[in-house]
């Protein structure tokens, strides 16, 4: 008989390896079920340990997707983005990420790290620009997860969600991330300070990330204090 914590982590694994990114669906259960070999009440109980842990959510009728259950409804984020711009959206975004990663050095779990290093590393061998967005996406919810603080988690996900309408689908000149790439150091910057348990290191790493992200999207503006109507641009 196949032990719940195990098969928790063997559905942990899937999401990983299939690049599942925050708020995709999973398969229907009866195909969970195929995959990986248990009956249906094994996997509702794993399934119910990980919405415990905010890794996914279940509707009924609409089915499984990952990470926690949204704050927000569509029609609460597009009445969002129309009073805020992208760059109040920048603004949140570098107060809240690094204050995260600073909790996540205080209480990041072997399992939260192991996360992080596995995202920061699919980040580096994404051989597209979607398939890195994904990526980076995975590591900034592992990083958030890490920070056990769920009430900071649902403030991360109404922010994350109200990015995704702003940037998703923005213009790329290139087919991917160059080898050089300056936020896979970054990345790596900031998980080694989480795994050194050093929490001003963490903020600080975090911080520095998404201001040289920003500064590309907002060439001519005092990036942590963007224009208030600035655009993105590629």
């Amino acid at each position: 008989m196949t032990d719940s914590a195990e098969l928790v982590d063997r559905i942990r694994q899937l999401i990983t390896d299939e690049g599942y990114v925050l708020s995709d669906r999973l398969p229907a259960e009866r195909d969970l079920c195929k995959t990986l070999g248990v009956t249906r009440h094994q996997l509702r109980s794993a399934l119910i340990c990980l919405e415990k842990n905010g890794l996914i959510w279940r509707h009924v009728g609409r089915g499984t997707f990952v990470g926690p259950r949204p704050v927000l409804n569509i029609e609460e984020v597009a009445y969002l983005r129309e009073l805020v711009s992208p760059a109040q959206m920048v603004e949140v975004r570098i107060s809240i990420e690094p204050e995260l990663a600073g909790l996540a050095a205080r209480n990041a779990t072997a399992a939260d790290l192991e996360q992080m290093k596995t995202c920061a590393e699919r980040c580096e061998s994404a051989v597209d620009w979607r398939g890195y967005e994904a990526w980076d996406t995975n590591l900034h919810h592992a990083i958030a997860r890490a920070s056990h603080n769920k009430l900071y988690l649902y403030f991360f996900e109404t922010l994350n969600v109200v990015r995704r309408s702003f940037f998703w689908g923005q213009t790329r000149t290139t087919t991917g991330p160059a080898k050089d790439y300056s936020s896979f150091l970054q990345h790596r910057q900031v998980v080694e300070a989480i795994e050194a348990r050093d929490a001003t290191a963490a903020g600080d790493a975090m911080r520095d990330h998404l201001k040289s992200v920003y500064s590309r999207l907002f060439p001519v503006a005092n990036v942590g204090h963007p224009a208030g109507d600035a655009r993105p641009r590629a």
